[in-house]
């Protein structure tokens, strides 16, 4: 029996002394000798008493090393475990704890904080640090250069992915080698990719864009990763003529075009710019294609499901839509309440089913249930509508959903109006607690460089177009909106900041 992840994407390469990955200082590793790494990682993984199916949870700084890991998991059959490495000790706690993790692999710095946590979860500690330098690196390298493959099926667990979701607990989703097989295979087709392709990544690798997206399709089409520890402008705009194609979030995107060095001329050699993870601004679209002559691709995608939609490749590339269905993935929007399918154009929950969506949530078959239908559909917890064309409008979450003395209130359509106004950079929409609405409409601001907003103007301005329960009942300026790792804007932490705008102080 073959292990299908492993020999479609790394398997193929054995013993090719093509380059896999390019360094910013210019160093190279080859896909030869990257396996040959890989092999000894597994070899280590096996020594460690782990079985197929036994979860190894990696807290490491992005580097070739860590990718390794990531091969090393497939090859010996373990379920590959990403964590943010911005956790606390706590944090990796609970996610080892719920996983079981049987090894857990840390920088050295971390090492100190996180033996409690590998003895209290009964699983081994190993470090690896930015360099690859470690004692995982140290006691791999003296075993075999080779491991015999690990059998595997399109149906078995080849990694989890933790989402808090809507609910605020930690949900471990599982994704079958199927999952991330027909995912990238859909992708690499789509986007036309192929082994002549550099890909500029400077995205993490703990989450589903950087590692099973931008790493998984470079794997299959045998092309080139620039391999970037972050994202920094000046390599960036010095590797771009490098590259072929970049993936980012929208933030990579609005600090080139900050930058009067990001020319027509550094992007001449791209031939695909593609954006995920957070919104990209309709503004962000213009100004690119009007610097670069290009028109950045964005699709929608989420933990659960890997890629759901993309923009055509071939096609208008609409900016304030996530494109249309990938191939053999269903979209349907529905009636959050009843589950009924609503006619083309109207406001539902987002649906999705597919070869692409996960098996489920870690010994949590109640939340399994929840989120997936019988008949194979997940709801997304995203909120959208599909317009006349076919393209999918993301309209936000459905936990973000506004609900102000009993009407329904969408953040996205009151955030496009404030986008627009002069001065305005970007707008983040909220509800927060009224004593007489239950809810009512806060616009957070961020101002475009040194611009001073007239508040009340805006407020008349966007007015016209909005009806009445909809208005904004107080705009905030803010500096900066708190983002996430991967750029999504915190609404979380902007309600918890001003729940108490509107409601009467307690009595002294």
């Amino acid at each position: 029996m073959p292990n299908p992840l492993y020999d479609t994407l790394f398997g193929q390469h054995q013993g090719r002394n093509t380059t896999f990955l390019q360094m910013a200082d210019g160093t190279t590793v080859t896909h030869g000798d990257f396996l040959q790494l890989a092999a000894q990682y597994a070899g280590l993984i096996v020594r460690h008493g782990l079985r197929p199916g036994d979860r190894v949870a990696v807290q490491v700084a992005k580097s070739p090393q860590a990718v390794a890991v990531y091969a090393a998991c497939v090859q010996a059959g373990a379920v590959f475990l990403p964590l943010n490495t911005a956790y606390t000790a706590d944090d990796v706690y609970r996610f080892a704890e719920n996983s079981g993790a049987r090894l857990i692999l840390c920088d050295g710095k971390c090492s100190e904080s996180l033996q409690p946590v590998a003895h209290v979860c009964g699983a081994a500690l190993e470090t690896m640090n930015a360099d690859g330098s470690g004692s995982f690196a140290t006691k791999a390298a003296v075993l075999p250069r080779t491991f015999s493959t690990l059998d595997r099926t399109t149906d078995d667990v080849a990694a989890f992915l933790y989402t808090s979701g809507t609910t605020g607990c930690a949900k471990g989703a599982m994704l079958t080698q199927g999952n991330l097989l027909s995912n990238c295979r859909v992708l690499a087709g789509e986007w036309k990719f192929t082994a002549e392709d550099s890909l500029l990544h400077a995205l993490p690798i703990f989450h589903t864009h950087g590692l099973f997206v931008a790493t998984n399709i470079t794997l299959l089409a045998g092309g080139k990763l620039v391999f970037l520890p972050k994202f920094d402008l000046d390599v960036m705009l010095g590797l771009m003529p490098q590259a072929t194609t970049m993936m980012g979030v929208p933030t990579f995107y609005t600090r080139l075009l900050d930058d009067e060095r990001f020319t027509r001329e550094t992007a001449r050699h791209m031939r695909l710019f593609v954006s995920g993870s957070a919104p990209l601004l309709a503004e962000t679209h213009v100004r690119f294609e009007e610097r670069t002559g290009h028109r950045i691709l964005e699709r929608y995608g989420m933990t659960e499901t890997n890629m759901n939609t993309s923009n055509p490749y071939d096609g208008e590339r609409r900016a304030g839509t996530v494109g249309f269905p990938l191939p053999g993935v269903e979209i349907r929007i529905t009636d959050s309440s009843t589950g009924a399918t609503l006619p083309q154009g109207e406001i539902g929950e987002i649906e999705v089913r597919g070869p692409n969506v996960f098996k489920g949530y870690w010994q949590m078959p109640g939340k399994t249930a929840e989120a997936l239908r019988e008949n194979g559909f997940f709801i997304t917890g995203d909120l959208g509508r599909i317009d006349e064309d076919g393209y999918l409008h993301i309209v936000g979450r459905s936990k973000d959903m506004i609900i102000s003395g009993g009407y329904n209130i969408y953040p996205k359509e009151i955030e496009r109006l404030l986008d627009d106004e002069a001065g305005v950079l970007e707008s983040a929409v909220i509800g927060v607690p009224h004593p007489d609405l239950g809810e009512t409409v806060v616009g957070i601001l961020v101002a475009e460089g040194q611009a001073v907003l007239d508040l009340d103007g805006i407020k008349r301005n966007i007015g016209g177009a909005l009806a009445r329960f909809k208005h904004p009942q107080r705009l905030v300026v803010l500096p900066e909106l708190p983002r996430n790792t991967m750029g999504k804007v915190q609404k979380k932490e902007l309600r918890a900041q001003y729940r108490d705008m509107f409601m009467p102080a307690d009595p002294p």
